[in-house]
């Protein structure tokens, strides 16, 4: 749990860095704790083997990242490099968590039959929102940051070619999302 805390979210990661086969224990963690889930990039196909892990809560993905790894500091007392390596490394954790937040807000809208995110072998091209409606042909791709996005939406457009060679009959709105267009989707 403290490897997918920190981003380790393929099992072909989780297990070389662990030099052990782990299959049982995320799927006990999956299926019977209910405490990780897997998820597959928007347009995989049932069988594909291209899967990552994430913890649900987002308390426990918070406390495995900051606090488990970082217990002999805190029982030391050294509260001052645990609070200083959050600060450096919170957005990181809440801009997982914003996106996240994001994929629930599509879902809520009732717009869209498929949500999730898209990234190809190697986690390149990766982008955080594709919102599909496949009744309307419409598709929305985001990027998702705390801050105000600087990357641009050609950027984008260029990381989501292979995907959208799927769907050419398609139109796609481009957008990048931060915490402060949140207002804006609330309404």
């Amino acid at each position: 749990m403290e490897l997918i805390s920190i981003g380790k979210t393929s099992r072909s990661e989780i297990e070389s860095i662990l030099e052990s086969n782990v299959g049982g224990y995320l799927d006990r963690l999956e299926n019977d704790y209910a405490i990780i889930s897997k998820y597959k990039p928007i347009d995989a196909k049932p069988n594909s083997r291209s899967q990552k892990y994430k913890i649900i809560d987002n308390f426990l993905n918070f406390w495995f990242r900051f606090i488990y790894r970082n217990r002999s500091s805190i029982e030391t007392g050294n509260f001052v490099y645990v609070k200083d390596l959050i600060k450096r490394d919170y957005p990181t954790c809440a801009g997982k968590v914003l996106e996240r937040f994001y994929h629930d807000l599509f879902a809520q809208t009732n717009q869209y039959n498929r949500i999730g995110s898209y990234w190809e072998k190697g986690n390149q091209n990766e982008i955080d929102l594709v919102a599909i409606n496949d009744m309307k042909k419409n598709i929305v791709m985001a990027e998702i940051k705390i801050k105000k996005q600087t990357t641009s939406i050609g950027a984008l457009k260029q990381k989501a070619n292979k995907l959208m060679a799927h769907y050419p009959k398609y139109t796609c709105e481009y957008l990048n999302l931060s915490l402060q267009d949140i207002k804006d989707y609330l309404n």
